[in-house]
């Protein structure tokens, strides 16, 4: 009877054991990080994202799309509105690099540059749109943090209205060139000490960098040299590209080959270039014939 009564106490624990209610972890709901435009040019938008004080342990999303269609559609509930994009920065950048920031997983208050417009070169990065912002135009963009185990996505931010760069443009960005090939100066480019045919080239520019600094600088080099064919560039970008050319040598870049160069080697080199592409360059006194157009014919040739 005694070891009747033992076992049922035993059996009693075991019940308890099984029946009692697992005590379930809380789940933090993130706080909302802010946006702020901090430049822009005709080709890109660049952000500053500034996480609140529960960071943003699973990285961020901006959502932007045209303010025209955002007048019409807002930003839907139960449907996707047209022009809508969005990019979830949850890993390592290797292009626009904060000082300090080594990923987008960011601690509490934390500042972090995104730069729209050049997501095909960055990294640590997952996005519906890899081309260049039209120039002279406005977006509607919000920013929230991301979800995952052991946390909530933070509520969206405010609704931010940013704009694209203008300028009377002689100057073109790699997004021109890559969609109007009948416009090019020159049908071949030597690049480092390799030359390369027009079809090569446009493969290159339109290979994403993946982490590779030498289709980061090809990509901007490309285009410094069809507009340095179009009106001579100033002394510094002269000087830049031949100091990309002697950087780059005999390597060749994916598609076309394998080789790579580490991207901060080319950080400076890209900012330059990537100025001077954009009309931005100081010095610069383009004096290619240009046709007074209006913005919307004018941004139809970014597209």
């Amino acid at each position: 009877m005694k070891r009747l009564l033992e076992s049922f106490a035993v059996a009693g624990v075991l019940a308890l054991v099984i029946i009692a209610p697992a005590v379930a972890s809380a789940v933090v709901t993130l706080d909302t990080p802010a946006v702020t435009v901090v430049g822009n040019g005709p080709s890109y938008i660049s952000l500053q994202v500034v996480s609140g004080a529960s960071g943003t342990p699973n990285g961020f999303t901006v959502e932007w799309m045209p303010k025209a269609d955002y007048d019409i559609y807002g930003w839907g509930t139960d449907h996707t509105p047209p022009g809508f994009n969005y990019c979830t920065f949850n890993g390592v950048p290797t292009l626009n690099v904060t000082p300090g920031v080594p990923s987008f997983l960011l601690g509490p208050n934390t500042a972090v540059r995104v730069v729209l417009g050049e997501l095909l070169d960055e990294s640590g990065i997952y996005t519906t749109y890899s081309s260049e912002m039209a120039p002279g135009s406005e977006y509607a963009l919000r920013v929230r943090a991301e979800g995952g185990p052991g946390y909530n996505s933070s509520a969206n931010s405010r609704t931010l209205i940013v704009q694209s760069g203008t300028h009377e443009v002689c100057r073109f960005t790699i997004g021109y060139w890559k969609n109007h090939p009948g416009n090019w100066p020159a049908q071949s480019l030597t690049l480092g000490t390799v030359t390369y045919n027009q079809a090569q080239l446009l493969q290159i520019l339109n290979e994403p960098a993946n982490g590779n600094g030498l289709l980061i600088l090809e990509h901007q080099l490309i285009a410094a040299k069809l507009n340095a064919l179009l009106s001579p560039p100033p002394a510094a970008i002269v000087a830049d590209i031949a100091t990309a050319d002697a950087l780059i040598g005999g390597l060749t870049p994916p598609p076309i080959g394998s080789d790579s160069l580490d991207p901060s080697s080319v950080t400076s080199l890209e900012s330059d270039l990537n100025d001077f592409n954009n009309g931005e360059a100081g010095g610069d006194h383009c004096t290619t014939p240009t046709v007074k157009s209006t913005w919307g014919k004018l941004k139809s040739l970014y597209r």
